[in-house]
């Protein structure tokens, strides 16, 4: 290369430095490294004074290093600067290719434009070559073009004539006659092909009704059934070339096959009216197995195995039954009977050996893995609705009873008995029927239905046994009143205690098997409460009779004479003279109920100060008279049938200790003694008695008293109940004596 050259090729560089300006960072950068590594070199050589004497070895050898980079950096540069000029002529060289390549192409363009003019002139030649091809191929096809209008009415009077598959094959003729149109004409629609469209749609109309009616035709017509399946099945197989959309003849006899089925069980004409539920189920219990059995025997070998017809008529029986059955239960409100007719078809008969679950059924029509018919929500609907008519129902009938029983407590005859001679009545039977009934016939269904009955039987018969109660409540203070004086008051109440015993018996008809056995506590408790309101009533009874003997008591003539008593027993006497036709246990709850309220009335009367015993005479007198008076009350309860360990009469022969006593300053143990048996005697009682001694100071009174908070705390016994502490001392009233505690 000319040294001249060279020079012009290389970069010009500021005067006074030995590299590049900014242009070149990298090797400033390089620069500075070599100066800074040379530096530290020349320090770590030279840091010694006897290194200064090799210094002029040192500088020659770095010189000659030197140049020799400096010859390796111009033979590189020179050797890039050839490479350059090589690049920059063959550039030179393409420039002129692509210039000769512009001016090619330039001529080319020019033909072009001349050769399209000549084309333009040849394309009204074209267009006269194509129309004398469509005609020459009109008129090859004319005469079949003249017979479609025919061979279309032909194939209508084969469809109207339920001949499908000749009806096919002539619109299958038709068409692919319109195919060859079509391409030979270059996509011309000719109007002579108008019609085929609506028949098409006519076949596949009458494909579509023969399929729906599969169930029809396969018992009468087998052979068109047949015939519009392969009709589908072969139209599926079809391509065209023409633009035209599928025609899914498959799909649409599957779908009439499904909603054929559907209108036949389960159109709107056929669903039930209100009270006709359990007919139309029992008729679909019929019809339904023996829809399945015609699909499996006659209608799927009618069709290709791939419609698996026996899954699909199980399919869709039990989706049109759901849907059914949704629709039905969103119209009016059932009533109990259809409600539970439809929850026992739909849970057990449905799936059960007489339906869908039948051995004689292929595993094709099994619908277990189904939705299922009722779904929660429609369960639920239906429990509360059968609960809530059937508590309605409920309500009424133990309205009625009640009313007939109440009705019956005016009549001038005794209460109805039984064989036995016990009082009768058929309420209670009544009522734990209609209750029992209503249970038992719900475990036919489900157990949470079960458990809502069970529920309301029990709150409906703890609401009749209030109603009851009040009942007797109302009938007792009319009769007291003497609003509506009854003549067998006693025995009508003797015989509600008699219904009380019957319910109480056998209330545990009632309890379900599975169910807790809790849940008759607040039966159990409010037959106790009624118990005990029944006794309270009688005993009203009896101490109205007993009052006024009672009011003369204690007194003078009844320490000289036994007749006061005599007449409280034989008034006791003849008031419980019906007791015996009280059923046991009741019937020895009222007698120590009675025998109580007597010797509470008793114990009462003794303690409202009436007399004072003017010596030891008269001490000795009320002593003997209070033994006399146990054993009396004793041997007429005995009589009526009390058992011994129920009386409580013996508590006056303890008073009569108390009073018999000689030595005053002994009462604090006789006291003490009285506190261990009857633990809820007060201060009250014991002055009362005190009083009736009249012999005791005050000395003595404030010594036996602290006997009370001083002696031994009484020993406490199982069974033992309260006594004194329903005896005020001294009460305004005798009446207020009447036992208010509990009866059991």
């Amino acid at each position: 290369m000319d040294p001249t050259a060279k020079d012009e090729m290389q970069p010009s560089l500021p005067p006074g430095s030995s590299c590049p300006g900014p242009e070149w960072p990298e090797q400033e950068r390089a620069e500075q490294l070599a100066r800074g590594a040379a530096l530290k070199w020349a320090s770590g050589i030279f840091y010694r004074p006897e290194q200064l004497a090799r210094l002029g070895q040192y500088r020659s050898r770095e010189v000659q290093r030197t140049r020799s980079l400096e010859a390796r950096i111009k033979s590189v540069v020179q050797s890039y600067l050839e490479g350059v000029k090589t690049g920059v002529w063959q550039l030179a060289q393409a420039l002129e290719a692509v210039q000769g390549a512009r001016e090619a192409l330039g001529q080319a363009r020019g033909l072009l434009r001349g050769m399209a003019k000549a084309v333009q002139t040849l394309e009204p030649l074209r267009e006269q070559a194509v129309q004398h091809k469509q005609l020459q191929a009109l008129s090859q096809l004319l005469p079949r073009l003249r017979a479609v209008p025919a061979a279309v009415v032909h194939a209508q009077t084969l469809i109207d004539a339920h001949r499908l598959l000749e009806a096919y094959v002539s619109l299958r003729e038709l068409e692919q006659l319109q195919e060859e149109t079509w391409a030979s004409l270059g996509g011309l629609e000719l109007p002579v092909f108008e019609g085929l469209g609506p028949l098409a749609e006519a076949l596949g109309q009458a494909v579509e009704a023969a399929v729906g009616a599969a169930g029809q035709l396969a018992r009468e017509d087998p052979a068109l059934l047949v015939a519009a399946v392969r009709v589908a099945e072969v139209e599926a197989g079809r391509t065209t070339s023409l633009e035209q959309a599928p025609r899914d003849w498959r799909q649409r006899c599957l779908r009439a096959l499904e909603e054929g089925l559907e209108r036949v069980h389960f159109g709107t004409p056929l669903l039930p009216g209100p009270g006709a539920l359990a007919g139309w189920l029992e008729a679909l219990r019929v019809a339904l197995p023996a829809e399945l059995a015609t699909a499996e025997a006659l209608i799927a070998p009618c069709c290709p195995p791939h419609y698996k017809v026996v899954r699909l008529w199980a399919h869709t029986l039990h989706g049109g039954l759901r849907r059914c059955l949704q629709q039905f239960l969103e119209g009016p409100e059932l009533g109990a009977s259809d409600a539970f007719t439809l929850l026992h078809w739909a849970l057990h008969v449905y799936l059960g050996p007489e339906m869908m679950g039948s051995l004689e059924l292929g595993p094709e029509a099994d619908v277990s893995q189904l939705e299922p018919l009722l779904t929660l929500e429609n369960i639920e609907q239906l429990e509360a609705t059968f609960v809530s008519k059937v508590r309605a129902s409920v309500v009424q009938w133990l309205q009625k009873a009640l009313e007939g029983e109440v009705a019956e407590w005016g009549r001038e005859q005794e209460p109805d008995t039984d064989p036995s001679g016990f009082y009768h009545s058929p309420m209670p039977a009544i009522v734990l029927q209609i209750l029992e009934e209503n249970i038992r016939v719900t475990s036919l269904v489900s157990e949470s239905l079960q458990r809502r009955v069970h529920g309301m039987a029990l709150s409906e018969l703890g609401a009749f046994l209030r109603s009851f109660n009040d009942a007797l409540i109302r009938f007792s203070r009319d009769h007291l009143r003497g609003e509506a004086v009854v003549p067998h008051y006693v025995s009508y109440l003797l015989a509600a205690l008699n219904h009380q015993s019957a319910l109480s018996s056998s209330v545990s008809v009632l309890q379900p098997e599975g169910v807790v056995s809790g849940a008759l506590a607040p039966v159990e408790a409010a037959l106790d409460e009624l118990q005990r309101r029944i006794c309270r009533l009688v005993l009203e009874a009896l101490l109205l009779e007993l009052q006024p003997l009672f009011a003369t008591l204690p007194s003078r003539r009844w320490l000289s004479s036994p007749e006061l008593l005599n007449n409280v027993c034989e008034r006791t006497a003849r008031f419980c003279r019906n007791f015996w036709r009280v059923r046991k246990p009741a019937f020895q709850v009222l007698l120590a109920e009675t025998e109580r309220a007597v010797v509470l009335q008793y114990l009462c009367a003794l303690m409202q100060g009436r007399l004072v015993c003017r010596g030891a005479d008269e001490r000795n007198q009320a002593a003997e008279r209070m033994q006399q008076d146990a054993t009396q009350l004793r041997d007429l309860f005995l009589d009526l049938g009390l058992e011994e360990s129920a009386h409580c009469a013996p508590v006056l022969l303890t008073l009569r200790k108390l009073l018999n006593l000689h030595d005053p300053t002994m009462l604090g143990l006789e006291v003490a003694s009285l506190r261990q048996q009857f633990p809820d005697v007060s201060e009250e009682h014991v002055s009362a008695l005190l009083d009736l001694r009249g012999d005791v100071s005050r000395e003595q009174r404030q010594a036996a008293l602290s006997s009370l908070q001083d002696g031994p705390q009484p020993s406490p016994r199982a069974g033992r109940r309260a006594l004194f502490s329903l005896v005020p001392a001294p009460t305004p009233s005798p009446s207020s004596c009447l036992f208010s505690g509990s009866c059991a």
